[in-house]
C-alpha cells in the first residue's frame, strides 16, 4: 500500500539507515610488471624501416633508406595510471552532499528510491495542451461571481510567481549540491515540470483572456501575495549560491533549513493547500478544465514535496545535522502567518463552500503532516482533522480510489487518465 506521505515506500529498497564514513575510492591491484614491461616494450622498438615500401629496381641502397632513430621526448613518456582516477564506483562511497564519488555515474545506486521517483514522474507526462478550456471561458465571463473571479485570478497570480521560484530554487540551489547523479536526475525532472506548470497558469491567463500585465504584478503590488514570494526569497535566495561550503556546519544548516522551507512548506504546503480555491469551484461544476490542469499539477507537487523530505531527511542523517526547534517553530509560525493574511485577501467573504477559516485551517493540519514526515514536532498541536477532506481526492489516479492507497502501476500518464 502507498503512503500520502511517501508514494514509494512500497519499494523493495530500504531507505540508507546509517550514514557511511567518508571512505576511499575502491582500489584494484594493479599489475606494475606488465605495465613496465609494456613500456619497456615501446622504448625498445627498433625504428620503423621503409626498406619494405621500396621497390625492388631502386638503386638507392636499401642501408641507405633507413629512418632516423626516434628520440624519446618528456611528452611521448607514458605515464603510469593514477588508480584513484580508475577505480570502480562504490555504491556505499556515495553521499547526498558532500561525496567524493563520480557524479557522472549513475549506477550503481545508492539511492534507488530516487531513481524510482523519476520513473514515476515521467508517467504523469502531459501539457496544458491536452485540456479542453472552453467551457471555461463560459464559466468566468458568464457564471462566475465577482468574488470568485477574484479568487480564481490571485490564484493564478500567486502561482505564476512561485512555480517560477521553485524553477529556480532547484534547478541553482539544490540540484548543483547534490553528489549522487540519481538525485540530480530526478530534481531535472523536477525543474521541467515547474516550467510546465508555468505553462499551465500561462495558458489559462491566454485562454480567458485576462491582461497579463496586471495578473502577472499582483505579486509586487498585492502585499498578501508578495508577503509570501518575500518570505521565500528570503529564505530560498541565501543558498542560490556556487560557492557554498556544505563542510562549513553553519552553511550546512542553513542549506538543510532552506531545503526544509521549500519542501515541507512551500511545496508541502502553499502548493498544496493553494490549488483548493479552485477545486471548491470544480465541485459545483465551474472550471473545470483549469482544475483539470491542477490536478496534473499537484500529483507532480506531491511527489516533489516527498522527495524533498526525504533527501533532507537523509542529509541529516549523513551529515549529522541538529536543527534548532527555536527556527523550526518560527518558520512554521511565520509560514502561517503569511498564509492567514493570503487568505484573508483571497477570501474576505466566504464562496460556497470555501472560506478564510477553511483555508488556513487546511494549512495547519498539512503542516502536521508534513512536520510528521520530516520528524518534527507538530507546529499546531490540537489540529488533527482536515478541513477540506476531499482535498486529497484531487490527487487521485482514479477517482473511486484514493491515489496513495492504489499501486505505482496505476500512475498513468495524462492522455490515459479518466476522470469521473
Amino acid at each position: 500500500m502507498l503512503n500520502w506521505d511517501d508514494p514509494l515506500t512500497t519499494s523493495t529498497t530500504q531507505e540508507t539507515t546509517a550514514p557511511p564514513a567518508p571512505a576511499t575510492a575502491y582500489e584494484e591491484p594493479v599489475a606494475e610488471a606488465t605495465v613496465e614491461q609494456a613500456q619497456h616494450a615501446t622504448d625498445t622498438m627498433p625504428a620503423y624501416s621503409q626498406s619494405s615500401s621500396i621497390a625492388t629496381d631502386s638503386a638507392v641502397p636499401v642501408t641507405e633508406q633507413h629512418a632516423p632513430p626516434v628520440q624519446k621526448s618528456a611528452s611521448s613518456t607514458a605515464t603510469k595510471p593514477q588508480v584513484d582516477d580508475i577505480a570502480p564506483v562504490n555504491a556505499d562511497d556515495k553521499r547526498v552532499i558532500n561525496g567524493m564519488t563520480d557524479i557522472n555515474q549513475l549506477a550503481p545506486f545508492k539511492y534507488p528510491w530516487a531513481w524510482e521517483y523519476f520513473l514515476n514522474a515521467n508517467k504523469n507526462h502531459w501539457t496544458p495542451l491536452d485540456i479542453n478550456m472552453a467551457q471555461d471561458v463560459h464559466d468566468y465571463h458568464h457564471k462566475l461571481t465577482i468574488e470568485e473571479r477574484h479568487v480564481y485570478e490571485n490564484v493564478l497570480s500567486y502561482l505564476t510567481t512561485s512555480d517560477i521560484l521553485a524553477m529556480r530554487n532547484i534547478g541553482l540551489a539544490v540540484m548543483e549540491k547534490m553528489s549522487a547523479p540519481e538525485l540530480q536526475i530526478y530534481q531535472a525532472r523536477q525543474v521541467y515540470e515547474e516550467s510546465l506548470h508555468t505553462w499551465t497558469y500561462q495558458h489559462c491567463i491566454e485562454t480567458l483572456g485576462l491582461d497579463q500585465g496586471e495578473i502577472y504584478n499582483r505579486y509586487r503590488v498585492v502585499p498578501e501575495i508578495n508577503g509570501k514570494i518575500q518570505i521565500a526569497n528570503r529564505r530560498l535566495n541565501s543558498v542560490m549560491r556556487s560557492d557554498i561550503d556544505l563542510r562549513d556546519r553553519d552553511e550546512l544548516e542553513n542549506f538543510v533549513m532552506s531545503y526544509i522551507f521549500f519542501a515541507g512548506i512551500f511545496e508541502g504546503c502553499w502548493f498544496y493547500n493553494g490549488f483548493s480555491p479552485i477545486f471548491a469551484l470544480q465541485r459545483r461544476g465551474l472550471m473545470k478544465g483549469t482544475a483539470e490542469q491542477l490536478q496534473y499539477i499537484m500529483r507532480d507537487e506531491v511527489l516533489h514535496a516527498s522527495f524533498g523530505i526525504r533527501v533532507a531527511k537523509q542529509i541529516i542523517l549523513e551529515e549529522n545535522v541538529t536543527l534548532d526547534p527555536v527556527k523550526i517553530s518560527e518558520m512554521w509560525q511565520e509560514a502561517e502567518a503569511a498564509e492567514e493574511h493570503y487568505a484573508r485577501y483571497l477570501l474576505p467573504d466566504p464562496i460556497l463552500g470555501y472560506s478564510a477559516e477553511d483555508h488556513v485551517n487546511q494549512f495547519r493540519f498539512v503542516a502536521n503532516r508534513r512536520a510528521k514526515s520530516l520528524n518534527l514536532e507538530k507546529p499546531f498541536p490540537g489540529v488533527e482533522e482536515a478541513a477540506l477532506p476531499w482535498l486529497d481526492e484531487q490527487a487521485n489516479m482514479r477517482k473511486e480510489k484514493n491515489f496513495f492507497e492504489t499501486t505505482v502501476t496505476e500512475y498513468q500518464t495524462g492522455g490515459a487518465l479518466k476522470w469521473d
